[in-house]
């Protein structure tokens, strides 16, 4: 993937800048390219989150690193996994995997979600691995996302304690510093479908 030079913008035209062309590229693979790719990440997730119990993952939209497959493999495993879930108010919060059964659809262009009561992000004082989406992320494990800065927020609220990754594909794992404001917060694991590390390591 061939990056543009952003040297020179401020950072939020550089980080869409960046956005834009990694977006791109996901959108010109093939749903059978994402297919492959998710059936290696599962086992690659699962080695990720090793002996953890209580584990907080993402369900994929718009050609991100698919997910329910592992979200399922998770619950396998034995692990109490938490899914993002519109609470009251359209509020972004959490609720419990129930089962892929369980899923459904409740707002237009938002991932399926557990039918479970909405808890708040406070919940995640209590995981023990949290596995978040981004479009890029670079050696020292800055990142950026959609843009929104949810789970720049969602990162304040995890125990030093939590093992955070980052899930991307290989192209998107990349050498440039990327742009990032007071308010980002970097990850300490990249998670990519045939292996995982840390962030300077992998």
């Amino acid at each position: 993937m061939a990056l543009p030079d952003v040297t020179g913008l401020d950072v939020e035209d550089a980080k869409q800048a960046l956005r834009s062309v990694a977006r791109d590229v996901r959108k010109r693979r093939s749903a059978a390219a994402r297919e492959e790719l998710g059936a290696q990440w599962v086992s690659t997730a699962l080695d990720f989150i090793g002996e953890a119990r209580t584990v907080a993952c993402y369900v994929a939209v718009n050609n991100e690193p698919p997910t329910l497959k592992l979200c399922e493999a998770i619950a396998n495993k034995g692990c109490d996994l938490l899914l993002p879930k519109l609470g009251p108010g359209l509020s972004r919060e959490w609720a419990w995997y129930q089962g892929a059964e369980d899923m459904k659809v409740n707002a237009p262009g938002r991932p399926p979600e557990p039918s479970g009561e909405a808890l708040s992000s406070e919940i995640l004082s209590t995981v023990d691995v949290l596995i978040i989406p981004a479009t890029l992320v670079d050696r020292e494990g800055r990142r950026i996302g959609q843009g929104g800065g949810w789970y720049d927020r969602v990162l304040k609220q995890v125990s030093s304690n939590t093992r955070v990754g980052a899930m991307v594909y290989p192209e998107e794992y990349v050498d440039i510093e990327l742009p990032q404001d007071p308010m980002d917060r970097s990850v300490a694991f990249v998670i990519l479908p045939d292996r995982w590390g840390a962030c300077g390591g992998t």
